[in-house]
């Protein structure tokens, strides 16, 4: 492989702003952190650090999770204490792009992670909501100056991902198509390509392949140790190739530090170099002093990983 498509090639970090999209209250004894809070989680000192570090470790790209963590003019009422303006927000993303870094934003719409869309959360599929959808594609896109990518979320939408929410709801068949497809349009009208968490695909491959459009970007997600073609979320990745989408796989120390670099070689010799544009490092903690362990294990595991990747194309 050259030089220059090696260069050319995403090594993504996932860091969050705003952590208010597992739950819509308070939920005791569950996972630390995945409760509603009204009041910004996020440590500048870490962010700080962890931005350096992802530079150093060779990473590209930071995908930055917004939720409810920033100001934004078109609808202030959705923010928490302490978010940022739009004004800090845009300081940030030039210190982001001094260190090499392409920041990309991500609102994650799926009704199992919308909490930090306020009372717009309860208001779902109804024209109301799709203005303050529409306003906040719209407000974020100029915010970061024309990404390359907007990243739209819209994984698990079940009952079983809405199981601790007091408020419930589950888009299916054609209205989980039609709202999909609004977001995809406010981002291409922006300037920007939609990229998703493909996981809808597991479910309803028939329906996936004959109505996600080939433009929107793909990440499949997969956290565990074994890469077998016949488990349904691994297969994903081949069969995302064979139906010509482009992908960034998406791996995550959630479960094991190993699986990034693994998926690394299992998905570069598998999907061909015109579809596979980079691969990106989920830690799924918020950025808290007290997670920093995690965050620096993933950020290591990033850099083994694009240190196979390198090992497999020369």
């Amino acid at each position: 492989m050259s030089a220059t498509k090696q260069n050319d090639l995403i090594w993504g970090l996932l860091l969050h702003l705003s952590y208010n999209m597992w739950a819509d209250r308070d939920v005791p004894d569950w996972h630390e952190h995945v409760s509603y809070r009204p009041y910004l989680r996020f440590d500048e000192s870490l962010w700080n650090d962890l931005l350096h570090q992802a530079a150093e470790a060779g990473a590209n790209m930071i995908l930055l999770d917004l939720g409810d963590g920033v100001v934004y003019d078109s609808h202030p009422e959705i923010a928490v204490e302490g978010a940022w303006s739009p004004a800090k927000l845009r300081h940030e993303l030039q210190r982001v792009r001094e260190l090499g870094l392409e920041p990309i934003p991500k609102l994650n719409f799926s009704t199992s992670h919308d909490a930090w869309l306020g009372p717009y959360s309860r208001c779902v599929s109804t024209n109301g909501y799709y203005a303050v959808c529409r306003d906040l594609i719209r407000e974020i896109v100029d915010l970061f100056e024309g990404p390359r990518f907007f990243h739209l979320g819209m994984d698990e939408e079940t009952a079983e991902h809405q199981r601790h929410y007091e408020y419930v709801v589950i888009r299916q068949h054609d209205l989980w198509w039609h709202d999909l497809l609004f977001y995809v349009e406010q981002v291409e009208a922006a300037g920007s390509r939609a990229w998703i968490w493909s996981d809808y695909v597991w479910r309803h491959p028939e329906a996936f392949y004959a109505r996600m459009p080939t433009t929107v970007l793909q990440s499949n997600w997969y956290y565990r140790a074994e890469f077998a073609p016949d488990i349904d979320r691994v297969r994903a990745f081949l069969e995302l190739e064979e139906h010509g989408y482009d992908q960034i796989p998406t791996g995550s120390n959630w479960v094991l530090d190993q699986n990034l670099p693994d998926m690394v070689r299992f998905c570069t010799p598998r999907i061909t170099p015109a579809h596979l544009k980079g691969y990106l490092q989920t830690i799924w903690r918020p950025t808290l002093e007290s997670c920093r362990g995690r965050h620096e294990h993933g950020i290591a595991a990033l850099r083994e990983a694009k240190r196979v990747y390198l090992d497999i194309s020369r």
